[in-house]
């Protein structure tokens, strides 16, 4: 078995060491005995979401993401058929943001992509620290640090999780992150993954799933993750 994971624009939207996300999935693919295979697009390189398993698109600065918003409105049609076919994606920060339908910024409007129904508008002060989130699906709290100036606003999409210490989408309604499908986007980086080997697992067992038809991962020994994922929630709660 073979996942092939795509990591979109690494030369512009890697503001937060995503590429830490990359190498832990490939990682506990690596100890349960399935291979992996990464694809680095750059800016004007065709992608291939036929060929695609699993999405990692980063984080960025104003000017990067709109560059890369620019890029993808050419690749619209085929990215929102990868999405509605249950491709996994996993969309930080900037990223995350591209997924809706625009994020206003003091500097103009940002077309995003629609594949997430939510919008966003820069304000201040920006929102940063760390943060903590409940998600009721999944076994244990999700950590990570947050650190953005865009306001996002939920549509008819489901919240990552629930926000139990930090700021999340705006500071005000308690929700950080939006899911559809299999596309989970957020703020949280550090990067995540890493500090989450539960939801390295949900993304790598929905892309499993998708290609292969196999529910459910063998376990791994995550004994230094968890102690490490709960230091910070008993440090913060």
């Amino acid at each position: 078995m073979k996942l092939e994971i795509a990591h979109l624009f690494p030369d512009l939207l890697n503001l937060y060491g995503d590429r830490g996300n990359i190498r832990c999935m490939v990682m506990r693919l690596k100890w349960r005995g399935i291979d992996a295979n990464v694809t680095e697009y750059r800016l004007n390189d065709p992608i291939d979401f036929g060929g695609t398993d699993i999405i990692l698109l980063g984080g960025g600065s104003d000017r990067e993401q709109q560059l890369v918003c620019e890029r993808l409105q050419k690749t619209r049609e085929d990215f929102s058929r990868y999405a509605e076919d249950g491709g996994t994606v996993l969309a930080v920060c900037g990223g995350y943001q591209l997924m809706g339908h625009y994020y206003e910024t003091k500097d103009g409007h940002m077309e995003g992509l629609s594949l997430l129904d939510l919008y966003t508008v820069q304000d201040s002060p920006r929102l940063t620290g760390n943060i903590i989130l409940k998600n009721e699906s999944l076994p244990y709290e999700i950590v990570g640090f947050e650190n953005h100036g865009g306001r996002t606003h939920l549509g008819n999409v489901t919240p990552f999780g629930s926000v139990l210490y930090g700021f999340g989408n705006n500071g005000k309604d308690g929700r950080e992150g939006a899911m559809y499908k299999n596309i989970i986007g957020t703020y949280l980086h550090g990067p995540l993954l890493p500090k989450n080997p539960h939801v390295c697992d949900l993304l790598l067992a929905k892309a499993l799933d998708r290609k292969y038809g196999i529910s459910g991962l063998s376990p791994l020994d995550d004994e230094t993750e968890r102690k490490a994922n709960r230091y910070i929630v008993d440090r913060f709660l």
